[in-house]
């Protein structure tokens, strides 16, 4: 039977618990660990590595149980944003808010600071159960039957990146063409000062990034600020483009070149002085490479069932969600056009990457929504409940922005009430996918050699059961809607068959 890891911060109390201060009493992380059933422990410190493994080591000889010490440096142990940084930091790497493993915040060693940033994330991005712990009352859950809408936001009062300001230097100090990038994280700051110092150099760029991230706002944002913001700026979708038809679409054609061909202008000449943004290049084929090399290289254009060359001056902006190093090694992508294409190179973020922006894109995109649906007849105007919010936090977004979008506008068009709660955002929502089916851990194990499916079920029992106490604040009329059982009679006796919720031991 699994049980559960214990993460929490190393107090001042434990430590003179592990220097025999305190008799036989154990502090309140030993407390936490003893009554508990552990898979693990991870402490968090902020205190001299020597006392933290003396520590580490009394715990082990004297309950037999290996804590994993995480040192973290605060200038002040109530620094809200540096608590919350080292907070996640170590609960991502444990998988956390993605429903395994089973977590347990501890918040009685520490300061208040400590404790408040659990509950913010035990109650929004990384949910958890709660515990307090003390010599009259022993270990007990803390039931929060509320729901916070909080987004921390670490470091967001700090000094700029000295590395930004340089990348900087030198612009105009307004930018309005990125303002429809929507961001205040780290990252996109620096990919969008970089786009800004190479949107003035007349070079091409090639921007990478997964599906739904931004690329083609990254490739307008670039020409609207470039001196070529007075040209065309043509957006071609290069895997949209039937096959036989590449080479007439890109190069053009003369009357009669081939059945039924016209006399045009290919996507090369319609860009003329200004910037042609070739969405996913990779999909591009070879034979489609090498003539678009050459054209390149040369600067002119030569239609189908033409000897004529014309001149272009164009400028290329190509975006993929390729790794286009590993196309070339395949020899699925040439060399020569991927280095005449990477002379400017962006890699945008996903939104899992881009701490802190979640929140702003949520309220974007629902404004969006609010003011393009509002010019139609009943339409009411929809806001997010707590729960709702959370939810949208607490996912991993594989298909980005594009997603979130595309996800807010199905629950809000959806919905018939002024609010949307959690049950509208779970309808539409899109289940994580999982790229190895195979990798299933409940599906996919291994029969015999010690297999016992009793424990299994029970195993994902308490998860889910947890889980919905976890996303109500206790709420057990709620926690059995969620998990669909008949009624909070039914729900309590699944409780007490699987030990979920009870004090002192979680497990």
């Amino acid at each position: 039977m699994s049980g559960c890891v214990l993460v929490a911060w190393l107090g001042n109390t434990d430590l003179r618990a592990s220097g025999g201060e305190l008799g036989d009493a154990l502090g309140p992380v030993g407390q936490a660990a003893r009554a508990l059933d552990l898979e693990a422990v991870h402490l968090l410190s902020d205190h001299k590595p020597r006392l933290s493994q003396r520590y580490r080591a009394w715990l082990s000889e004297r309950l037999g149980i290996e804590a994993s010490l995480h040192p973290a440096r605060l200038s002040s142990p109530t620094r809200f944003d540096e608590i919350y940084e080292a907070a996640v930091a170590v609960l991502d790497t444990l998988g956390a808010g993605n429903g395994a493993p089973r977590l347990v915040y501890h918040l009685s060693p520490g300061t208040p600071a400590m404790a408040a940033v659990w509950i913010v994330l035990a109650k929004t991005s990384h949910p958890a159960e709660l515990i307090e712990s003390s010599v009259e009352d022993g270990v007990r859950t803390v039931s929060f039957p509320f729901e916070i809408a909080a987004e921390y936001l670490p470091g967001s009062t700090g000094p700029s990146d000295d590395r930004i300001v340089r990348l900087t230097q030198g612009l105009p100090q307004h930018a309005p063409e990125f303002g429809a990038i929507i961001h205040r994280c780290e990252a996109m700051k620096t990919e969008i000062a970089r786009a800004r110092r190479l949107a003035v150099h007349n070079v091409p760029v090639l921007i990478q990034g997964e599906s739904g991230t931004g690329k083609e706002l990254f490739a307008r944002a670039i020409h609207a600020s470039s001196p070529r913001a007075g040209g065309p700026f043509l957006e071609v979708n290069c895997g949209a483009i039937p096959g036989e038809l590449v080479e007439a679409e890109f190069f053009g054609s003369t009357r009669g070149a081939f059945t039924g061909a016209e006399a045009k202008a290919g996507y090369l000449e319609a860009a003329h002085t200004g910037s042609l943004f070739l969405d996913e290049i990779g999909e591009l084929p070879l034979t489609a490479q090498v003539k678009l090399l050459r054209c390149l290289q040369e600067g002119t254009v030569q239609r189908l069932g033409s000897t004529q060359p014309r001149n272009i001056d164009i400028r290329v902006i190509a975006a993929t969600n390729r790794d286009l190093h590993e196309e070339v090694a395949g020899q699925k992508f040439r060399e020569d056009l991927f280095h005449r294409l990477a002379v400017g190179v962006l890699r945008l973020p996903s939104l899992r990457e881009r701490t802190g922006d979640l929140g702003l894109l949520i309220d974007h995109v629902l404004e969006r929504i609010n003011a393009e649906c509002g010019r139609q007849p009943g339409w009411v105007e929809k806001t997010l409940a707590v729960e709702a919010r959370n939810l949208l936090l607490q996912h991993p977004w594989p298909g980005n922005v594009r997603e979130l979008s595309n996800t807010l506008s199905r629950a809000a068009i959806w919905t018939v009430e002024p609010s949307i709660d959690a049950h509208d955002i779970r309808a539409a929502l899109f289940p994580a996918r999982k790229d190895d089916r195979a990798a299933d851990p409940v599906l996919n194990r291994s029969l015999g050699d010690g297999f016992a499916l009793p424990g299994l079920l029970a195993d994902v029992a308490r998860h889910y059961l947890s889980r919905a106490l976890a996303e109500t604040g206790g709420n057990k009329s709620a926690a059995c809607r969620l998990v669909g059982l008949p009624n909070s009679q039914t729900f309590t006796n699944w409780l007490k068959k699987y030990g979920v919720g009870r004090a002192p031991r979680l497990g």
